[in-house]
């Protein structure tokens, strides 16, 4: 997709940490002015993503970090065998390739699932950046850490929980991640496809429409198409921790 000068002209003004609404979200929340001018300028401005255009390819080199303007993407992993792994959707404000810094390659393909824009932060100007502010280093190692709870967190689901609790799981973490960036936590569209839904939780697509139809029955969400309206979060969230008696696939 092309833009015209001027439209390329107010898209790059636009991703100015200084202007952009996800700062006090993104790596520069805890810093000043002065400080969020000199990691601006470390920033590589990038054209939007189409959907399903990669952002990166599993196996590539790990040189930058993504933070997430708008949009949407996610994560699928090959296992080598022929059968991809979804293992994780990334929203506005939120780092992309972290994973990558320890082998220094990225595990996985990011995808974009929508129209989506990227600020690239390479890696080794963000270390050296981050050695000069405080801030920075603990906002990144505050990332860090949410990546690995996070993955923690999912590991319990897949392990743990029956399919209605997955995606009971799914839908509240979902509502809470729109809430931060001053969404509505209760009506908000699914960027994903119910086949991406069921490949994260570890479910056939068929188990996910079915029990977001008894979810419906239930009058616990409403659904149509990709619009989610949550009308019982208080159910849901009873849903989600209900003790498993068994695990259904």
């Amino acid at each position: 997709m092309s833009y015209p000068a001027s439209q390329r002209r107010s898209l790059l003004q636009e991703a100015r940490c200084q202007t952009c609404s996800l700062s006090s979200l993104c790596l520069p929340l805890a810093l000043e002015l002065e400080d969020m001018s000199q990691f601006d300028a470390i920033i590589r401005r990038r054209s939007p993503l189409k959907k399903g255009e990669p952002l990166f390819r599993q196996g590539d080199a790990f040189t930058s970090v993504y933070a997430v303007r708008s949009g949407s993407l996610k994560q699928v992993t090959s296992e080598g065998n022929g059968n991809d792994q979804l293992t994780n959707f990334f929203l506005p404000s939120e780092l992309v390739g972290l994973d990558g810094i320890d082998e220094e390659y990225y595990p996985g393909t990011v995808i974009a699932l929508e129209t989506t824009t990227v600020c690239e932060i390479p890696f080794d100007r963000l270390e050296s950046l981050s050695q000069e502010l405080p801030e920075l280093r603990g906002q990144l190692y505050r990332s860090m850490s949410k990546e690995l709870r996070d993955d923690r967190k999912m590991m319990r689901l897949l392990s743990r929980k029956t399919a209605d609790q997955r995606l009971a799981s799914f839908l509240i973490t979902l509502s809470d991640r729109f809430r931060r960036r001053g969404y509505s936590p209760y009506s908000f569209r699914l960027s994903m496809s119910r086949a991406d839904m069921g490949n994260y939780l570890g479910l056939a697509v068929e188990t996910v429409s079915r029990i977001l139809s008894r979810f419906q029955q239930q009058e616990v969400v409403a659904v149509s198409g990709r619009e989610v309206n949550i009308l019982d979060m208080q159910r849901l969230i009873t849903l989600a921790e209900e003790e498993a008696q068994t695990i259904t696939r």
